[in-house]
């Protein structure tokens, strides 16, 4: 009897709660009659204040752009305010505002090459060196995969060379395309688009329509190559004009080897 006397007084002494249909927590004693009979609300404290929202990462972001952009305007503010009214104030304030922002800027930078050292997958430099000594090795390394492939080139492509016989830039370019294809035994056809021979390669054909079939279009633009893939009975024009040796390799290499985007 005594535990049950203590239970229902402690009952008594505690307010209980309920929420009523307009989501304000009320006390059943008497804070009933203010909060809801009279609905008294938060002048008497019946409803809980609501949280505040949460900003978003979108508005933190937009946040750091606006801020950027006011940093922006005002060093251009300050800027024209030295221009046009040179006084000591004016023109000290823009060159501290200047330099706080060029220590902003170094700062980045800064931090920008330590997570390009620490992290591989940022560095581009990785891929395609530019300091003097991993340009030299990456340099000496494409030209030994290059010399490995044109030396075997011809087990699968063939090179077609259109000339014309009264082409000065054909004249200079013959000599070019033979010593490569002495080089690296490419099988170089040449076709002649006027009829005439050609000193340099002494086998040739008359063209019959090969310049068009093969993609070149109807500029009949000479000289030009195209080489010839056996396996995929697909032309892959190299270029046209005079080109150098080392032009015509890389030329060769890049088109049948690297995917495009490979070396950028």
């Amino acid at each position: 009897m005594v535990a049950a006397a203590a239970l229902a007084a402690i009952l008594v002494s505690q307010p209980l709660t309920a929420a009523t249909e307009d989501g304000v927590e009320i006390r059943h004693d008497e804070d009933a009659l203010y909060c809801a009979e009279r609905k008294l609300g938060t002048w008497f404290y019946c409803e809980k204040p609501k949280p505040a929202p949460s900003r978003t990462s979108v508005e933190r972001s937009s946040s750091a752009k606006s801020q950027l952009a006011a940093i922006t305007a005002q060093l251009e503010e300050l800027k024209a305010a030295a221009i046009l009214d040179p006084s000591s104030d004016n023109v000290t304030a823009y060159v501290r505002f200047q330099r706080a922002q060029l220590d902003r800027s170094s700062m980045f930078a800064d931090v920008w090459q330590r997570a390009l050292w620490q992290d591989p997958g940022l560095d581009y430099t990785l891929q395609r060196p530019v300091s003097t000594l991993g340009k030299r090795a990456w340099l000496d390394q494409r030209k030994a995969d290059r010399d490995i492939f044109l030396s075997q080139l011809s087990q699968r492509y063939g090179v077609f060379y259109f000339y014309s016989s009264s082409c000065g830039a054909c004249d200079i370019f013959s000599p070019i395309l033979k010593a490569v294809s002495d080089k690296y035994g490419m099988s170089v056809l040449a076709v002649s688009m006027d009829g005439g021979p050609s000193a340099v390669f002494p086998n040739y054909m008359v063209d019959s329509g090969q310049y068009e079939r093969l993609g070149l279009g109807t500029h009949r633009q000479v000289p030009a190559l195209v080489l010839f893939d056996s396996v995929t009975r697909q032309p892959v024009p190299i270029g046209y004009g005079i080109m150098s040796q080392d032009e015509i390799v890389d030329r060769v290499f890049q088109l049948t080897q690297v995917k495009a985007g490979g070396d950028f």
